[in-house]
């Protein structure tokens, strides 16, 4: 006895780039109380729950995000990051773990470091570029960060039904995408992205830079131009690391340009 040839499976929905998605909601209140958690649990629900909610609206599938770490550093490398969630996919145990998940500016740097654990753990995909300082003062920082999220999003192979990106439209060479203003704080694969790239490159810069130079104290700044690190500069000069092509108060005091 032969059976029908079996329906092919259906493809997941993806709302269009045109399409309003709708902003993601806490659960109603429960009686008495503020908006109910979960079942046995009462208040708001946390954001990496919220974020996952509102990738699933926008697509049912494998949802990809990309976002940078570094871009207005003075030293260092600019790093992208590309992060595939399979969010059908994610159990109970993913979701807890990743139920803090947030733009990883809000985060403090330990809950950013487990935060990235669970990404590495529970994403389908990671990927993660880096273009160098010598990179950017040639190129420069918006060509450059461009040509990276492009990279990190090429990475994620199978390519994802859906991919996102923080801000930036990436042009035609670019994988499809959808560009998210303050996506970090509006899709929970961006912020995915967010945070690895940000855990990535502050673990280079308070590590193994740090030691090379140890004046110019990378590890409190990792790059960005504090006050005490301008400083340093101006005391020690800049080193290899160093963004010349940026502007800075202590690179015109040393007069570096001057022919």
């Amino acid at each position: 006895m032969t059976h029908p040839p079996a329906d092919p499976p259906a493809a997941p929905r993806v709302i269009p780039a045109t399409a309003a998605v709708p902003a993601a909601r806490a659960a109603p209140p429960g009686p008495g109380g503020p908006p109910a958690r979960g079942r046995g649990s009462r208040g708001p629900l946390p954001p990496g729950a919220r974020l996952l909610r509102a990738d699933r609206r926008r697509c049912d599938g494998r949802v990809a995000g990309a976002d940078e770490a570094g871009r207005g550093c003075l030293a260092g490398p600019l790093v992208a990051a590309a992060v595939c969630l399979d969010i059908p996919a994610l159990g109970r145990r993913a979701r807890r773990a990743l139920a803090d998940l947030d733009d990883s500016k809000r985060l403090s740097p330990l809950a950013r470091e487990r935060l990235a654990e669970a990404v590495m753990t529970h994403a389908a995909h990671v990927v993660v570029v880096s273009a160098s300082p010598a990179t950017i003062d040639r190129d420069g920082l918006h060509r450059t960060n461009l040509r990276l999220l492009a990279r990190a999003l090429a990475g994620v192979d199978p390519a994802a039904d859906l991919a996102l990106v923080d801000g930036f439209r990436l042009g035609p060479a670019a994988p499809v995408h959808q560009h998210v203003v303050g996506g970090d704080r509006l899709s929970a694969a961006i912020a995915a992205a967010s945070v690895v790239a940000k855990t990535v490159r502050d673990r280079l810069m308070a590590g193994p830079v740090a030691e090379a130079w140890p004046a110019f104290g990378f590890g409190a700044h990792v790059g960005y131009g504090t006050p005490a690190h301008q400083q340093a500069i101006r005391a020690e000069g800049p080193c290899p690391l160093h963004r010349r092509s940026f502007r800075s108060a202590a690179y015109a005091e040393l007069r570096l340009f001057e022919p």
